[in-house]
C-alpha cells in the first residue's frame, strides 16, 4: 500500500523505535502471503510482505515500551496450534506486549491463492480459530473438533505472559462485531466515521448483554490513515495523491463495501487543530485506541517527519 520499495527490514525497526520515542503507545502490522491484484498490475515490482509475527518479535528485541499489534492476522492461512505457539512465545518474550488482532483478510483472492480449489467460509473459520486460540492459550490441556479445525489433547506451553491475551476481532462487518461481543477483548474496524463506530459499539454491547457477556472493558481499536497539512486543503490534495488512497479504492468491494460518503469523513485528514477534533469526535463515539495509523507519506524519511509533527502537535493534546 507504499509506493514499491518503502521500507526495508530494518526500517521497520527503525519506524518502531522512533515511535516508541515519540510516545505513540503501540505499533501495528498487516498480513499478507502473496501479491494482492491491485498491485500487481500496477507494477512489475513485487513488494516486500515480511512476515508479520517474525517482524513484530524482532522489533520487540529493539523495543522496551511499545506495545506490538496485528492488524491484522489473516487466521484462515494458519493452523491455530502454531499461531498460538508463535504468538505465546512472542508474548513471553516482549514481556507482555502482544495485540493480537485477527480475520478473514480483506482479499479472498489471497485465501483462494493459498488455499486453491478449496471452498470455505472464512468467518466461520476464523470464529473456530478464535475459540481455538482461547483454548489453547488458556487451557492446561485443549481439544477442538470444528468444521475447519481439529485437534486433541495439545498441551501448548509456555502461555502468554499476560494472563488474558487480548484478541481483538478485526474488520467492519456485522459477524464481526458478534465475534468482538462474543469471544474477544476488542474490536478493530478500519476506516469508519464517528457515526459508524459508534453505531458498532451500540451493536457489540446489544449482543453481548443477550449473552450476559461484560464488554465494559473492550478496546475500540479504530485503524485509520493520516494526512497532515499545513492546510486542510493542501492535506486532501496529498491524501488523494498517495498510494494508501489506492489502497482504500481496492478495498470497496470488501472491507469498505457498506460505506456510504467519502474518505474525508473516515481518516485523519487536515491541519493539527481539524485531526485534535477529529480525534475527539472518535472519543465521543466510543474510540479508545488509535490503531495502525498509516501515514500518507511515499518514503520512511517523511513519514518519521510526518509521526515527530503528529506526537508534537496531536498526542500531546491528549496526553
Amino acid at each position: 500500500m507504499y509506493p514499491i520499495p518503502y521500507a526495508s527490514a530494518l526500517d521497520n525497526v527503525r519506524l518502531a523505535k522512533e515511535a516508541e520515542r515519540l510516545g505513540f503507545d503501540s505499533v501495528w502490522g498487516n498480513d499478507h502471503m502473496t501479491v494482492q491484484n491491485y498491485v500487481a498490475a500496477e507494477t512489475s515490482q513485487p513488494p516486500n510482505y515480511y512476515e508479520l509475527l517474525t517482524v513484530l518479535t524482532y522489533i520487540a528485541a529493539s523495543t522496551q515500551r511499545i506495545k506490538l499489534g496485528t492488524a491484522l492476522l489473516v487466521l484462515p492461512f494458519r493452523n491455530p496450534v502454531v499461531v498460538a505457539k508463535q504468538v505465546s512465545t512472542m508474548d513471553q518474550l516482549s514481556g507482555g506486549r502482544v495485540l493480537l488482532g485477527v480475520g478473514i483478510g480483506a482479499y479472498r483472492e489471497e485465501f483462494e491463492a493459498i488455499f486453491h480449489g478449496r471452498r470455505a467460509h472464512r468467518g466461520r473459520m476464523v470464529e473456530e480459530g478464535i475459540r481455538a486460540l482461547r483454548n489453547l492459550f488458556d487451557q492446561e490441556q485443549s481439544s477442538f473438533e470444528g468444521e475447519s479445525y481439529c485437534f486433541k489433547d495439545i498441551r501448548s506451553y509456555p502461555k502468554p505472559l499476560q494472563e488474558t491475551l487480548p484478541i481483538y476481532s478485526g474488520g467492519n462487518s456485522l459477524g464481526v462485531r458478534q465475534r468482538a461481543a462474543e469471544l474477544c477483548q476488542g474490536w478493530l474496524p478500519a476506516v469508519l466515521s464517528p457515526g459508524e463506530v459508534a453505531s458498532g459499539v451500540d451493536d457489540i454491547n446489544r449482543f453481548a448483554e443477550s449473552i450476559g457477556r461484560d464488554v465494559s472493558g473492550h478496546d475500540i481499536a479504530l485503524q485509520l490513515t493520516v494526512t497532515l497539512g499545513k492546510t486542510h486543503e493542501e492535506a486532501l490534495k496529498k491524501f488523494h495523491a498517495s498510494h494508501l488512497y489506492k489502497h482504500l479504492e481496492s478495498l470497496k468491494k470488501s472491507t469498505l463495501r457498506d460505506q456510504q460518503g467519502g474518505y474525508e469523513e473516515r481518516n485523519l485528514i487536515g491541519t493539527a487543530d481539524d485531526i485534535c477534533e477529529q480525534v475527539r469526535s472518535y472519543q465521543q463515539a466510543g474510540v479508545t485506541t488509535m490503531a495502525a495509523l498509516l501515514f500518507t507519506e511515499p518514503t520512511v524519511d517523511e513519514t518519521l517527519e510526518t509521526m515527530q509533527n503528529f506526537s508534537r502537535q496531536v498526542i500531546s493534546n491528549f496526553e
